[in-house]
């Protein structure tokens, strides 16, 4: 497979993780693009990045840049993905990949039109341990239900961008993405029935949120997010024929089957002692030569309708989409 030339825009927490699964890969990002050249200069020296460039602008002129990692503010998001796609670079967007399904349908077509790939960079598509509990689906049986949640106790402070407006803050932006996609890999289509309950943070946006999905094949969902309580990121699944219990699901590597046949318990462990963020970078790259896509941009498109409807229920939405 050819080396591609990764750029990196944007240097916050999660772009220092990309930049160790790319180690841990034997890569190195070819160059990166930041808000503040100090903070840029920073995460250049620390990684080996030999480039460092002034604006995205110029990432995207950049005929070397072959895939563009974007870790910005979600809100950002989709002027990013439409410049890099006119530049003809594939795009690994981190979740929430844009802010609404319009967006979302405005960045396919740009991607489309210039014949490059678009993926979220959503660690559950990828993990080991989810193709391994798929090869155990046909003894399991039809889905039945999913419980999922997901909770922090952030400290309530209007410039953070967990609560912020102006930086598309919010539960389910921002950790939602998560529970909602777990579910939905699981589900054998997307839910057309949504019930939900909302409590909105004094800045207007989603603080906490209870969420019940149900698809027309009967199978559902219930989601549990908060910003300001902790839960832990516990996910059961429960079939015909078993239930699967996973913890830290959004980076797990580890799952109980039980099937209720026999009485049975089986554990499945896939830790590799690897970044989960390592498995995003192969299945792109396997994507871009050509090979097996599994980027799950289907997923992606089906979860984005469920945050944007019920989003816009709750009346909440951002400066960019008044």
């Amino acid at each position: 497979m050819k080396n591609y030339n990764w750029a990196c825009i944007g240097c916050g927490h999660i772009a220092n993780e990309m930049a160790q699964a790319m180690e841990q890969s034997g890569k190195r990002f070819y160059c990166v693009s930041g808000r503040t050249p100090e903070n840029t200069d920073a995460f250049a020296k620390k990684y080996g990045i030999d480039k460092v460039c002034g604006s995205a602008d110029e990432v995207f002129a950049d005929e070397n840049v072959d895939i563009v990692y974007i870790a910005t503010p979600h809100n950002r998001h989709i002027e990013y993905i439409v410049n890099a796609a006119k530049s003809g670079k594939h795009i690994l967007c981190e979740k929430a990949i844009v802010l609404n399904s319009a967006e979302l349908e405005r960045a396919i077509d740009a991607c489309d039109k210039n014949g490059v790939i678009l993926a979220e960079a959503m660690t559950i598509f990828h993990m080991p341990i989810y193709s391994k509990v798929c090869e155990h689906l046909a003894r399991l049986g039809r889905v039945k239900m999913v419980e999922v949640n997901l909770g922090s106790n952030k400290v309530y402070d209007m410039t953070n961008r967990f609560f912020n407006p102006e930086l598309a803050g919010g539960a389910m932006l921002d950790i939602g993405v998560y529970a909602l996609s777990f579910a939905r890999y699981f589900l054998s289509e997307n839910a057309n029935e949504v019930k939900s309950t909302v409590t909105l943070a004094p800045t207007g946006v989603d603080e906490a949120a209870v969420m019940l999905l149900k698809n027309s094949c009967g199978e559902m969902a219930s989601v549990t997010l908060s910003l300001t309580a902790k839960l832990p990121r516990t996910a059961v699944v429960s079939f015909e024929n078993g239930y699967v219990e996973f913890d830290n699901y959004n980076r797990s590597t580890r799952a109980k089957i039980t099937f209720l046949d026999a009485d049975e318990e089986l554990i499945i462990d896939c830790d590799e002692g690897l970044s989960p963020l390592t498995y995003e970078i192969a299945d792109m790259e396997r994507a871009v030569s050509g090979g097996e896509n599994k980027m799950r941009l289907d997923l992606t498109r089906d979860v984005m309708e469920i945050m944007t409807k019920t989003r816009y229920e709750w009346g909440v939405r951002y400066p960019e989409e008044m």
